[in-house]
């Protein structure tokens, strides 16, 4: 056998990396974006795959340097909408191409950003969420000399003005907009200077779409007053749903068009509170309920790594309209878990190692595809038979790359931190580690911090590890996936139970025979900077 070698930074410009998979309505086979990098350019693209659910090898379907990405099946299975920047680098479209072959064709032609889109359920249309590019950068790009003079003035009239990867927020807000499958015709469904709105979704019946807004005075200065709203599917008046007060995402009606299920994390001014799985009568009969609330589990994904951002997927309802289906995150994994209308009956439906990404059952949900990734891999696309469980493979992308290559030796490690409270905690070894040398090694940090280390391929630990570091990491108090009282615990108290954590990790590993106590190092990003 070959010798294995060490990962190493020119790895990255190898991975190759799967997103956005959906199951056609007819469970048949899976579209996917796959991404590459260029390493000439620097540059990533991407394009839509198939994958049939009989197995077989993956085809590429659409071409190109340029990224096609979030692809969703039309109803009837005949036709695939996606985002793409085919035309203009800087400047994504909605394209429409057969699944049985020919061109992808440009549905929009609009300036401005895209967010999540959604077909009809007759096919006829989409709906997205859309922000404009504003009136004085689109003058810009037409006069060259207010091109070259660039920005020369901002006039600032909110408290939320910036974001990180953005920098400079525009004026323009993010509205709902629908668009015409025949002919491209856009229509902005909303209107207003103050408020957004975010994660669109149908109607089983067509005639609603259901959004999300925060309609408070000062939308910035009261960032957690999410509303629920239904507007007619043409545009026109809205109406509030009556829910509990908190951030909310993703809603989704139930197939008989009687509920409304939504993502809710906590109450007003409780961030450190789990997400919850709630749901609404659509018509007002009845208050608002918590699903999930008694199961001290936090809802959606929150398992970190460096190579993708895993999507957290919106709550999926049984044909029967009687049960749900939503990622948990869970000591250091995210599963995928489901629960009766009445908040009873939980059930784990994917448990193994590691992380469960975006996943979509067919029509009548007999099949189940989702993204899995482990701690030793990217994420490849499964597929589940819902009557037996079993689960087959679809992809292996990159398995060339990881059968070449030693990552180490990761254990787990459960402890105790200082207040008597359970804490889970990782040690990588070295590659052709022995146990008689002494090495140095390295504490990493997570951001957040409400998120979690865990079960999933970390990129930068392997690459410290390949270099003859023990990387070692936590889960202090302040992350998720261990209960609410372990998220409380730094509320309003940053560097204090973590730290005590952390040191309690550090004084744990110190211990071990093969750590040199005079080589320890520490990093961390963000709030792991901080941290540090």
């Amino acid at each position: 056998m070959a010798k294995q070698r060490r990962m190493s930074a020119e790895d990255l410009y190898r991975f190759e990396i799967s997103t956005g998979a959906r199951l056609s309505p007819d469970g048949q086979q899976s579209v996917f974006s796959l991404q590459r990098v260029e390493r000439e350019s620097q540059k990533k693209y991407s394009n839509l795959w198939l994958v049939s659910s009989q197995g077989g090898p993956p085809r590429q379907f659409t071409y190109g340097d340029q990224v096609d990405t979030q692809p969703g099946w039309s109803p009837d299975g005949r036709q695939i909408a996606f985002l793409s920047n085919r035309k203009n680098e800087k400047q994504f479209q909605l394209y429409l191409i057969p699944v049985d072959g020919g061109e992808a064709r440009p549905l929009t032609d609009l300036k401005g950003e895209f967010g999540a889109f959604e077909w009809s359920p007759d096919g006829r249309q989409l709906v997205f969420n859309f922000r404009k590019t504003d009136q004085a950068e689109l003058e810009r790009e037409k006069d060259e000399q207010k091109k070259k003079l660039g920005v020369v003035e901002r006039h600032i009239t909110r408290l939320v003005y910036k974001a990180d990867g953005s920098g400079f927020l525009p004026q323009e807000r993010w509205r709902l907009w629908s668009v015409t499958i025949q002919n491209g015709r856009a229509k902005q469904l909303t209107e207003g200077d103050v408020y957004d709105e975010h994660s669109p979704h149908w109607s089983p019946d067509g005639q609603q779409i259901v959004f999300i807004s925060n309609r408070s005075e000062d939308p910035d200065r009261t960032w957690d007053q999410d509303d629920l709203f239904l507007i007619p599917a043409g545009g026109g008046e809205m109406r509030r749903v009556e829910t509990a007060p908190g951030p909310k995402e993703a809603p989704r009606f139930s197939p008989d068009g009687r509920w409304l299920a939504y993502y809710q994390s906590g109450g007003q001014h409780e961030v450190w509170r789990n997400r919850n799985l709630w749901v609404v009568p659509v018509k007002g009969e009845g208050e608002a309920r918590n699903l999930t609330g008694g199961y001290d589990l936090q809802i959606g994904q929150e398992t970190m790594n460096d190579i993708d951002k895993v999507q957290m997927m919106p709550p999926a309802w049984s044909p029967d309209s009687r049960r749900l289906s939503f990622q948990v995150s869970y000591h250091g994994d995210t599963l995928l878990q489901s629960i009766d209308l009445e908040g009873n009956d939980l059930q784990t439906l994917i448990g193994e190692r590691g992380v469960v990404g975006d996943f979509s059952y067919d029509r009548d949900q007999s099949r189940l595809a989702y993204l899995h990734g482990q701690p030793d891999s990217l994420a490849q696309l499964w597929l589940c038979d819902i009557a037996t469980g079993r689960t087959r493979k679809l992809t292996r992308f990159n398995q060339n790359i990881f059968r070449g290559v030693d990552l180490g030796e990761l254990e787990e490690v459960w402890f105790k931190g200082p207040d008597g409270n359970d804490l889970q905690g990782w040690i990588l070894k070295p590659p052709g580690f022995e146990p008689g040398q002494k090495y140095p090694s390295i504490l990493e940090i997570h951001g957040g911090p409400m998120a979690q280390y865990g079960h999933y391929f970390m990129h930068e630990f392997y690459f410290l590890a390949a270099n003859g570091y023990v990387v070692y990491f936590c889960n202090p108090r302040g992350g998720q996936g261990y209960g609410e009282a372990h998220t409380k615990a730094i509320y309003n108290d940053w560097g204090n139970g973590d730290y005590a954590d952390l040191m309690a990790w550090v004084d744990l590993v110190q211990q071990k025979p093969y750590i040199d106590p005079a080589r320890m190092g520490v990093t961390g990003g963000s709030y792991g900077g901080f941290m540090t």
